[in-house]
């Protein structure tokens, strides 16, 4: 890989918060960046959409993290705009209500005793014999937490947000987000009988959190690299990239003017794995673009809710999952920040819906979203009293990555070529096909940065997630001024990774 130097000229695909990390670092140290996004704003899935002053989350963007270099970060960006907030969300089950992080003798107390029995009895036999393979998202929970209770508050809410059985979603995404965490640590954490800190991530009870939502973040990170002497260029979609060797030398660019052509001595990729792929064109061998089209994304609508009564109710976010209703989450956008919502005697949900891109859900006409996102409202009972006043939908392609059977060979073929590409670095959630967290992205673009300075970090290691529960422990480099591990990773397979359990 060719050190980047001064003079060099650095092309970054995607103004998220990984495009926008990168393009921030390399301008504040003097060198010649280009942020280029297809949208029309910054942020990607943790812009904050406007509507009439109201302003709303894209699915709710926590900012907590173990990664001292991103708080502080976050911190430079926004200052006293980053604020605290409590955290309080619950799930829907059956018309009850269960505390999330799931507070296992709360949830058995709220089942029933006859409910709870049959909940206790299979987590035992699930102690007693626990699947010895854990590839599968359903084996992976059940093992945790017994057969049961994963029917009961994880199987109909996981395969509604995927679309697709738990038997068929791989372990690694489990490993992800409920790390650390069983049945008997859940009662635990409830009680005094835990003495030791666990850290575990689910069971934090605050956050920060932008004023004006997460795109305000994003919006000041692109200011100032722009004042640093960065370039941002939204409405540029990278459609093609033109190789010289085994090295990129240009991109072609749809412009509102037309097609551009870029040069670039290095490209910093956050685009989705399939449209790279795409973009390489003929570079790209026959089975890499197989499994290029073998991955799968899951798209996402969220229609706005404005309703004429405030402190509806004291959550942040409740979880769906009652069988029957086809909303995922409600998010209570009052509850992130008072400053979102600018009536204070209205109150603003946002009820998120799963699909895929083309299907019936994501074709229908916006007053029909709206209207069965009212019903469910009144069916949830989340606002007696209330009545809809206005509505905004809003619909967000390629939200989620699958982690489905097929993912992690479709990633190994696809990765091994593209590091055959010595000045191409892929970053970021749908950059890597990982599922990660707003921090991780942020991260993946620092030690992005570091390696085109002379460090060899292994960016797929970050959020490793079958170790996703051990501490991750990081240090600056006086050198790159570029956040780096202390047990360093290598591009040729050193397996020694840095580990992480950070989330927003």
């Amino acid at each position: 890989m060719r050190r980047l130097v001064v003079g060099d000229r650095i092309l970054i695909g995607g103004a998220g918060p990984a495009g926008l990390t990168a393009g921030y670092l390399l301008a504040r140290r003097g060198y010649r960046s280009c942020v280029v996004e297809g949208d029309a704003q910054v942020g990607g899935l943790a812009r904050t959409v406007r509507y009439k002053d109201f302003r709303f989350d894209i699915g709710g963007h926590r900012f907590f993290t173990k990664i001292p270099e991103v708080a502080a970060l976050w911190d430079e960006v926004l200052g006293a705009d980053l604020i605290d907030v409590p955290r309080l969300s619950r799930i829907h089950y059956r018309g009850k209500y269960f505390r999330y992080p799931l507070n296992a003798t709360e949830a058995l107390l709220g089942l029933g005793p006859w409910e709870a029995a049959r909940v206790v009895l299979s987590y035992i036999h699930t102690q007693l014999r626990p699947s010895l393979v854990e590839d599968t998202f359903e084996q992976w929970v059940s093992n945790r937490f017994g057969h049961r209770l994963f029917q009961i508050f994880f199987k109909t809410y996981t395969e509604k947000v995927w679309g697709v059985p738990c038997s068929e979603i791989r372990a690694e995404w489990a490993a992800q987000r409920i790390q650390g965490l069983s049945l008997v640590r859940a009662i635990l954490a409830a009680t005094a009988l835990q003495k030791r800190p666990n850290g575990i991530r689910s069971l934090i009870h605050q956050f920060k959190y932008p004023r004006l939502g997460p795109g305000q973040m994003w919006q000041r990170c692109a200011d100032l690299m722009v004042g640093e002497g960065g370039e941002l260029l939204l409405n540029h979609e990278i459609t093609s990239f033109e190789l010289a060797g085994n090295c990129i030398v240009s991109a072609g660019v749809k412009t509102p003017d037309g097609e551009r052509r870029f040069e670039a001595e290095h490209f910093i990729s956050t685009m989705p794995l399939r449209s790279l792929v795409r973009a390489l064109g003929s570079s790209a061998p026959d089975a890499v673009k197989r499994s290029a089209e073998g991955l799968s994304y899951r798209d996402f609508i969220l229609v706005a809710l404005i309703l004429d009564k405030p402190r509806l109710f004291p959550d942040n976010w409740i979880y769906c999952h009652t069988p029957g209703i086809r909303v995922g989450r409600v998010q209570n956008f009052n509850n992130w920040s008072s400053a979102l919502v600018p009536d204070p005697t209205k109150t603003c949900l946002g009820m998120e819906y799963f699909c895929f891109q083309g299907d019936a859900l994501w074709q229908q006409k916006d007053q029909d979203l709206v209207d069965m996102a009212t019903r469910e409202l009144d069916t949830l009972g989340l606002a007696r009293g209330a009545k809809v006043i206005d509505a905004n939908v809003v619909r967000m392609p390629k939200a989620y990555p699958i982690y489905d059977g097929a993912y992690r060979r479709h990633l190994d073929i696809i990765r091994s070529f593209l590091d055959t590409i010595p000045n191409l670095h892929t970053i970021g959630r749908n950059g890597m096909h990982k599922y990660n967290n707003q921090d991780h992205s942020m991260y993946t673009a620092m030690l992005a940065v570091a390696n085109l300075q002379g460090a060899t970090h292994d960016l797929w290691a970050v959020n490793d997630d079958l170790d996703y529960h051990e501490e991750q422990l990081i240090t600056n480099n006086a050198a790159t001024e570029a956040v780096v591990p202390t047990q360093p990773t290598s591009r040729n397979g050193d397996r020694r990774r840095p580990r992480s359990r950070a989330a927003v």
